[in-house]
């Protein structure tokens, strides 16, 4: 079965064709999202460059048993319509985007939000290949993820189960973008990095993580941290030790709660590798007392860039097979 996936990103967006069977990437496309040209454009743009796709695959749009719509935000999965996607210009309210891009392309088409596509894409095919319990963390601008069990996504009520971003680490916390405080992605995501570069470079002037971002705190980057705490600077290192404590505490309460066979991080922070991962394996080993921590794998995603299109895909493949 061949199928479709388009990954919506705020920035970009890629459509991949894929083997259901396999997850083999048969062709890409992409292109610019360009948001504020409004919904209509972005979904012709969408559906272009699914024709684009299909051709360079020499797949007839005809000949996919679905596509999927991965898209970075709520959305009705019963009407296809988003609901409030917040990167997007307009934040697409109650935009018929599954309808549309049905019309377009004469295929069924189904919504999945990206983060629990990741999710799928790498259970299936990726680091979470062979495992029962999969629970995958998002960890880029924000933090998200999803939950799989037996191959399939775990959903919860109206598909919210796995907004593991929004986890309450401290009750006192910073405040977060959703209104609640203390939240998960206040801590851990790439925008969370960068606030806390901005606040310990004011008092370390010399610093090389200040010096490898040009001199502004506010363009360091998880992969500058990465480097100058690879080079000793001490700002990095705390840095990073910050953000691996709450990861860590956040990965153990997940892993507590479901005792999952793999913990799988993705996303432009997780891109620190053994940096990142060495620490959050110590953190959970140490607070994790009642499962057999030891059989829990966490691990870094395999699937880079592409995994939101295949798992948009995947996703959409599953809905026809009831």
């Amino acid at each position: 079965m061949i199928l479709a996936g388009i990954d919506l990103g705020g920035t970009k967006i890629a459509v991949a064709i894929v083997e259901q069977a396999s997850g083999r990437v048969l062709a890409r496309s992409q292109a610019p999202t360009d948001s504020h040209e409004g919904p209509d454009a972005v979904l012709q743009r969408m559906a272009a460059l699914v024709h684009t796709a299909c051709g360079d695959a020499s797949v007839a749009v005809t000949e996919l048993a679905a596509v999927g719509l991965g898209v970075p935000g709520v959305y009705d999965l019963a009407t296809g319509r988003t609901h409030f996607l917040p990167n997007l210009a307009g934040a697409w309210r109650d935009v018929p985007a599954g309808p549309v891009l049905r019309q377009a392309l004469g295929r069924p088409v189904w919504l999945i939000n990206d983060a629990r596509a990741f999710v799928l894409a790498e259970t299936l095919f990726g680091a979470g290949r062979g495992a029962h319990t999969v629970v995958g963390f998002t960890l880029g601008t924000g933090v998200g993820g999803g939950i799989a069990i037996g191959g399939r996504l775990f959903w919860g009520i109206d598909g919210t189960a796995g907004e593991i971003g929004h986890l309450t680490m401290d009750p006192d916390g910073p405040l977060c973008t959703c209104g609640n405080r203390g939240c998960l992605e206040t801590y851990a995501s790439g925008v969370a990095i960068t606030a806390q570069a901005v606040q310990r470079l004011a008092e370390a002037p010399d610093s090389l993580l200040l010096h490898l971002a040009g001199g502004a705190a506010e363009r360091v980057t998880p992969a500058l941290v990465g480097q100058a705490a690879a080079a000793g600077d001490a700002v990095a290192q705390a840095i990073l030790a910050h953000v691996t404590k709450y990861l860590g505490a956040g990965v153990a309460n997940i892993v507590t709660t479901l005792s999952p066979d793999c913990v799988i991080l993705g996303g432009s922070v997780a891109n620190l590798g053994e940096q990142l991962l060495a620490p959050v394996r110590d953190i959970v080993r140490a607070r994790c007392r009642a499962i057999p921590v030891d059989r829990v794998r966490i691990v870094q995603a395999q699937l880079g860039v592409d995994a939101g299109a295949i798992g948009a895909a995947l996703w959409a493949g599953q809905q026809g097979e009831g």
